[in-house]
């Protein structure tokens, strides 16, 4: 996901996102202790976007 559209989302919108961020990487984990992984460069992926959410969440905060 881009920065740019993360910045038009609502704060509630961005917890959202990032609740299902992380439901996706405990999968991500879950898959990767079977030795069932289909896709390991999602791990990546996935906490990238994480650390977008949680960077646009804190400049949120600090604006208000």
């Amino acid at each position: 996901m881009k920065i740019s559209e993360l910045r038009n989302l609502s704060r509630e919108e961005l917890m959202q996102k990032e609740k299902v961020l992380k439901e996706e990487l405990f999968k991500l984990n879950l898959q990767r202790y079977t030795g069932t992984v289909e896709k390991p460069h999602m791990f990546s992926l996935v906490k990238k976007d994480i650390a977008r959410v949680e960077t646009i969440l804190n400049e949120k905060k600090n604006t208000n």
